[in-house]
């Protein structure tokens, strides 16, 4: 027993494993933190362990997809093997003496690869079985399509290795009773030349007994005092070249894909991009660690610090522009006494009857004498599950009321995917007004606004993005990089068949003949809090409360007309689907646009501000109330919410004194939950100002089946994410919501 026990112990695979744990923790810590992608321990917000579970390639998740992510599993594979090489081959001299010693490193070097390995499948069959629904056939496919991927990829590594790595039997022969080069003096820093002492006396550390071969059987492991130092090193200073090109090669790789990004062919699933991008991580922290050992830590700083130093000059800071403005002419003026001069009561008068003028034109829809219900859209964010949401309920309300919902509704606001369904059936809804052959209602259209983003954008961070944008392209004659809001846009119109192709602009008539409802979209400030309200109609007065207008002084400016400050700038030459992504970028996500300003803006997420629409819709109607009052039978506040709106309450009665540190934090965590108490405190305003038989809310709120299975808000749907968004409208807390709209608008 006790033999058997040692056996095991003194074996090459478990002493490289406790090599790994005692010196190459950063190193374990890359599958350490794949693994927390992979299950959504990190990044589950964004939907990140679906490019791993559910690869997409070509607009399809199948064998191709995960053949493709098998490949770079093995390249990862590699690398860490190269790079664990490459730091501790020399603790092992008696691989020098062999035929094919880095072969037979990565066989005895399986113990954390195969414990990968065996919780990937398990992990992707169970998550393809109970969250895509895919048949047993579908998912032998997909596990079959990713050990090729690995097998294509250690074929190709090992015949590069077998045709370039020299083993001492190949030097042996080259040296002809000729003395090897002086490696001594070659080698630096002096670390290494105790490694050749270290070779030379055959005092090593780490104890080996057995190691596995080529057929997997134990062998013993024989003394190498006898053969040259010299010798011995030359073997694996010559392996680790070999690994350097390698590595190289992969990163050129990168490089290059991120050129193409224009061709969905070279868009590799992102889930495959992620690991190629730490297999350099990997090697560059290999590479570190071996040339300056005891000084890495100091290296790595210093490299983080150069990085941040050089990226702060325009050559290598390229700032993600809107789409169609035009940042050559000279930039806007942004202060606050130009903010005032926006809202300047001959601009507010202006903005305001023409708004009004729309707002006749609805009117006219509807018999003289009838005084009708204005609704007022408002969508919450949340990536694709509030697309999908959004799009679920404005189609069924509106087909089950006979189409009276959309004539019925003025205008449309919220934040982030919300507003990428309400706007996509917006545009469907104006292709049927024009008389094209389209049914509004067809359930395609859910599928297609649910179609997968996050895999191009994780494409473009990583092969593109990490390495300063650039590619260039052109919209009307005015030069752009690409980036990841670039592909975004790309993506988002190739999935909507080019839906969003649109200027702001095309929109300003069928708007201001009320064709279809006028729409706010309403990206957060980063500089100082406020909101951009970008519109194809002037809406100057939503920049200030209206006693604002009046009374300069009395309160804060707290939004910028978008079309006003940059009217210079090519305001409504921006493309319609900039504007959409502007209203969703997420942090980290999608990259912040910077404006043409002086000083210099950025904008991001709507939800910052206001997730669901309903301050952009109280001001509209605190503007409005007298025309509002006077022409129609109150207003309905629709509201469509991918949000439970009562978050459960959780204690911090057993917290410890680390904890309670930073309880003060944790309010910043709750955004969303004190938008909900401001917006109520707005809604209650509104209740007074129109008279409580004069306005009502109306809350269509996704409930998931399972609270702990709640739908993502990123910008992937896996299929039982879907369904659920989808039945939700069918609960009875929905169901009701119906009756109560059916009721308001009859």
């Amino acid at each position: 027993m006790k033999k058997w026990l040692s056996d095991i112990i003194y074996s090459f695979p478990v002493q490289l494993f406790f090599l790994h744990l005692r010196n190459n923790l950063l190193l374990i810590g890359m599958w350490i933190f794949v693994v927390l992608l992979l299950t959504g321990t990190i990044a589950d917000l964004y939907g990140v362990k679906y490019l791993f579970l559910s690869p997409e390639y070509m607009g399809e998740v199948g064998f191709n997809s995960f053949f493709i992510l098998g490949a770079a599993f093995g390249g990862f594979f590699m690398t860490w093997n190269l790079t664990t090489y490459l730091l501790d081959a020399h603790h092992f001299p008696f691989l020098a003496s062999m035929k094919r010693p880095f072969t037979k490193f990565i066989l005895n070097n399986f113990i954390v690869p195969l414990t990968f390995l065996v919780f990937y499948f398990t992990y992707t069959i169970w998550f393809q079985r109970y969250f895509e629904y895919w048949a047993i056939n579908v998912i032998f496919t997909n596990c079959v399509g990713f050990l090729l991927g690995i097998v294509l990829m250690l074929f190709l590594s090992s015949a590069y290795f077998q045709f370039t790595n020299k083993d001492i039997f190949n030097f042996a022969k080259k040296r002809k009773g000729k003395l090897p080069p002086n490696l001594i003096d070659t080698i630096s820093p002096n670390r290494r030349i105790d490694r050749i002492h270290n070779i030379k006396k055959g005092t090593v550390r780490w104890r080996v007994d057995t190691y596995l071969t080529e057929s997997f059987r134990p062998r013993i492991v024989r003394s190498v005092q006898h053969y040259d130092y010299k010798l011995l090193f030359s073997v694996f200073k010559q392996n680790h070249l070999n690994a350097l090109v390698v590595q190289l090669m992969s990163l050129v790789a990168l490089i290059v894909m991120g050129y193409l990004i224009d061709y969905p062919m070279f868009r590799i699933p992102a889930g495959a991009s992620i690991l190629i991008m730490v297999s350099i991580v990997i090697a560059l922290l290999g590479a570190i660690t071996y040339w300056f050992d005891g000084w890495r830590t100091t290296v790595f700083f210093l490299l983080l610090i150069g990085i941040n130093f050089l990226t702060k000059f325009e050559s290598f800071n390229h700032k993600n522009k809107a789409y169609g403005l035009d940042y050559e002419m000279e930039p806007a003026k942004y202060t606050y006494a130009d903010l005032q001069k926006v809202c300047a009561v001959e601009n507010v008068n202006e903005d305001k009857n023409a708004t009004i003028q729309i707002l006749e034109n609805w009117k006219k829809k509807f018999p003289n004498k009838e005084k009708p219900k204005m609704v007022l859209v408002c969508v919450s964010g949340g990536g694709l599950r509030a697309a999908a949401w959004v799009m679920q309920v404005l189609q069924k309300s509106d087909s089950l009321l006979d189409g009276r919902l959309f004539s019925h509704t003025v205008l449309t606001t919220g934040a982030s995917g919300g507003m990428i369904g309400a706007s996509y059936l917006r545009e469907l809804f104006l292709k049927q007004q024009m008389g094209e052959d389209i049914n509004i209602y067809d359930s395609k259209y859910i599928d297609i606004i649910s179609q997968d983003l996050l895999n191009s954008i994780g494409f473009t961070i990583v092969t593109n993005d990490l390495f300063l944008p650039w590619a260039k392209f052109n919209v009307d004659g005015k030069t752009y990089r690409k980036d990841r809001g670039y592909i975004f846009e790309k993506q988002l119109n190739e999935n909507t068949n080019n839906a969003f192709t649109k200027k702001i602009k095309d929109y300003k008539s069928p708007e201001a003949e009320a064709i279809i409802p006028m729409i706010f979209l309403t990206p957060s400030i980063v500089n100082d809090g406020r909101r951009m309200i970008i519109s194809s109609q002037g809406v100057s007065y939503m920049t200030i409360p209206p006693i604002g207008v009046a009374r300069p002084n009395a309160v804060e400016i707290d939004a910028v007309d978008f079309g006003r400050v940059f009217a210079k700038q090519g305001a409504q030459d921006m493309n319609f689907v900039t504007g959409l992504r502007m209203n969703a970028t997420y942090p980290y996500i999608l990259p912040n646009v910077y404006l043409p300003s002086k000083p210099g803006i950025e904008v991001m997420d709507a939800g910052f501000r206001d997730n669901y629409g309903i301050n952009s819709a109280t001001r509209f109607i605190h503007v409005f109330k007298d025309w509002i009052l006077e022409n129609t039978n109150g207003v309905v506040l629709l509201q469509i919410s991918a949000q439970i709106k009562v978050e459960e309450i959780v204690p911090n009665d057993d917290q410890g004194a680390i904890e309670s540190m930073l309880n003060p934090l944790g309010i910043a965590g709750q955004i969303l939950t004190l938008q909900d108490y401001e917006q109520d405190t707005n809604l209650g305003f509104i209740f007074d100002l129109l008279g409580r038989d004069k306005f009502e809310v109306i809350r269509y709120i996704y409930y998931p089946k399972d609270d702990m299975e709640r739908a993502s808000i990123s910008f992937h749907l896996t299929s039982k994410e879907k369904k659920d968004v989808l039945n939700s409208y069918f609960l009875k807390k929905n169901d009701e919501k119906f009756e109560l709209l059916k009721k308001a608008l009859e």
